[in-house]
């Protein structure tokens, strides 16, 4: 099989060419390619099949370089799942062999693969997560009454509240976002992501059309958002924040509602939740309250050095006291240092 390492930032068309296979998602685009690596000054290498025009395997890696953390590929960072496009297992074995000849030259720890059980059905995972997704198939009025009663509820209390919602696209949307966002993650002891990434998230992909912002406002005041990326027929709900005075309001379950509302109406048929860690039993509560499907996501980490994937238990991020002590100014400087180094 004839494997090339291609950049999706360089190569002309690559959405296209992605676009035939039915096991792509947003997160093998090129837009959000470009949002990492520009942000993170990640390397992407994507191991690449390509037969007679049509993408046949696929496996998206990046190269993250870093002091604190060493080297390593990741099939991708900061991102919920990113499984190798594979026409079958001996295109996905070629795609492995490839990348582990190519990690053990570059030095790499390891390679580590978000997704993929059905090309790994044997091997342990590093890590387990769960992911949630709607069907929108049935229509707004179908999907809603998926919803568990509390959900209904809370979205009804949210309009009484006199909470609105407007869905954007703008750089200004995206910045009243992440100033909920950088209080948010403070509340929870965490740093939150450069704003640069932020920026160029909107850049590469929501001034595009493939992604939007739900901001939820209560007397002019912004009290709750989310950013939502959309690849073909399928959403995905990637980032969420909100002013923790404001949530007897319910002004999240009002966000939520309005995004899945577009999506039903703007041909998209599945909406996903993103991932959850089996542990954080609030935010699994709040998704399972959608009618979503869930389903396991197993992460995995195959050792360059022993050529085998390893068994480890990755614990949930860890809240920090001292993160909630920072002044915003000097927590957005600690997450613009230290993000490029967990990828």
């Amino acid at each position: 099989m004839n494997i090339q390492i291609l950049n999706p930032v360089d190569y002309p068309g690559w959405d296209d060419l992605i676009l035939a296979s039915d096991q792509t998602s947003f997160f093998h685009t090129a837009g959000w390619a470009r949002a990492l690596s520009e942000t993170y000054g990640y390397q992407p290498l994507y191991f690449t099949i390509i037969s007679h025009g049509r993408l046949s395997g696929l496996m998206p890696v990046m190269e993250v370089k870093s002091f604190m953390t060493g080297k390593r590929g990741v099939s991708l960072p900061f991102t919920d799942i990113c499984p190798p496009v594979a026409q079958d297992q001996e295109t996905f074995d070629a795609l492995r062999r490839e990348a582990t000849v190519v990690g053990r030259r570059k030095g790499w720890s390891y390679i580590e693969i978000r997704g993929g059980r059905n090309r790994l059905p044997d091997e342990p995972a590093c890590a387990e997560h769960l992911v949630h997704t709607l069907d929108l198939n049935a229509g707004e009025a179908g999907v809603s009454a998926m919803f568990k009663p509390n959900i209904r509820r809370n979205i009804r209390r949210a309009r009484k509240e006199g909470v609105t919602v407007r869905l954007e696209h703008s750089l200004a949307s995206v910045a009243a976002y992440y100033r909920l966002h950088c209080r948010t993650r403070r509340h929870h002891g965490l740093p939150p992501q450069p704003w640069s990434f932020f920026k160029r998230l909107h850049e590469h992909v929501v001034v595009h059309g493939k992604g939007f912002v739900a901001l939820a406002e209560f007397e002019g005041r912004r009290i709750a958002g989310a950013v939502f990326a959309h690849y073909r027929d399928q959403a995905i709900y990637k980032f969420g924040a909100s002013d923790h005075r404001f949530q007897r309001m319910r002004p999240n379950n009002l966000v939520m509602w309005e995004a899945i509302r577009w999506c039903c109406g703007n041909g998209i048929r599945s909406f996903s939740f993103g991932r959850t860690e089996p542990e954080n039993e609030g935010l699994l509560h709040f998704k399972r309250s959608w009618g979503a499907a869930e389903a396991r996501l197993p992460y995995f980490q195959l050792n360059l050095s022993s050529n085998r994937f390893v068994l480890k238990i990755a614990g949930r991020t860890k809240s920090n006291a001292a993160f909630k002590a920072m002044p915003l100014p000097v927590l957005r400087l600690a997450g613009q240092l230290l993000y490029r180094h967990v990828g």
